[in-house]
């Protein structure tokens, strides 16, 4: 079962194609992270399935129920926070949950104390004398204590010292085993430490979208030495990014690694080599490789 599908999803605004043909697939119980570019369409598309914006073309579906259909009480099983979240600033935190709680029939009373002691809330304060991070807690421990089925959170770490990111990223993973988490973000390292899946959004089109683990073992940066002076190949395969050399050195990013595959292209695009290396990389490293990779298309 899938969390969050859509097909096709294409928005346009004013002629400016924020998202083109988004195709998506989130399954249930996952800790999915869309990443990718500034304007690369990630608020758009979340804002589509938060049921804010109306897609241009194309169909998505959240927890069984069309987008364009989600309304009133189905956001009692969706948890909702956004990184310029509106909180009513002259409520105190504690007059906030009083007031949402009657709104959510699985709201939980116990949780919503956990919470509070957890994220270290100032029930008495009001929510405009709060920092950034702690508002972001406030939002946070109102859309976790019903129980949601699924929590989306758009770029929820920006700006926030690693202490409260720890904070929140914990609070979470406590959830994750009841709850799907679609969140974006630009924090690749936090992103990393607890994603299941990744998708790479650029553009408005989606590059990949797999699990985590499958992700980081397609990619190594790959390191050729000769015992002559290196040159580029006229035409190296697809998978290739970013190749550049330096003396006896070709280096580049291999896309689709595969052990024996790769050695045998390597071999057959430059022949007989002193020695290659082929490198893990992490989810930032990739990342950056396929920003640039794009950037050099455009």
């Amino acid at each position: 079962m899938s969390a969050i599908r859509t097909e096709n999803l294409v928005k346009k605004f004013r002629g400016v194609e924020a998202l083109n043909g988004l195709t998506l697939d989130v399954p249930d119980g996952a800790v999915y992270a869309l990443v990718g570019p500034n304007g690369a369409g990630k608020t758009t598309a979340i804002k589509i399935l938060m049921n804010i914006f109306g897609p241009t073309r194309g169909w998505a579906e959240v927890l069984g129920i069309e987008s364009a259909r989600i309304a009133g009480h189905d956001f009692t099983s969706i948890g909702y926070v956004s990184e310029n979240q509106e909180l009513p600033e002259w409520m105190r935190v504690g007059a906030l949950m009083d007031y949402l709680r009657p709104f959510y029939p699985s709201w939980d009373r116990a949780l919503e104390k956990e919470l509070v002691e957890q994220f270290d809330l100032p029930l008495e304060r009001k929510l405009g004398n709060l920092s950034r991070g702690m508002r972001m807690k406030a939002a946070l421990a109102s859309s976790l204590a019903y129980h949601p089925k699924l929590i989306v959170l758009d770029e929820p770490f920006t700006g926030l010292d690693p202490l409260v990111r720890d904070e929140l990223i914990q609070g979470l993973l406590e959830r994750a085993e009841e709850s799907t988490i679609f969140v974006s973000s630009h924090d690749l390292a936090e992103i990393e430490s607890f994603a299941s899946h990744v998708g790479y959004l650029e553009q408005g089109r989606l590059r990949f979208s797999e699990e985590l683990a499958h992700l980081v073992e397609h990619f190594r940066e790959v390191q050729v030495t000769f015992d002559r002076a290196a040159r580029l190949p006229e035409k190296a395969p697809e998978n290739w990014m970013q190749l550049n050399t330096s003396a006896a050195v070709v280096r580049f990013i291999e896309s689709q690694f595969d052990p024996e595959r790769t050695r045998a292209e390597i071999q057959r695009v430059f022949g007989e080599v002193r020695d290659v290396t082929l490198s893990p990389m992490t989810l930032r490293e990739i990342f950056l490789a396929m920003a640039k990779g794009g950037r050099n298309a455009a």
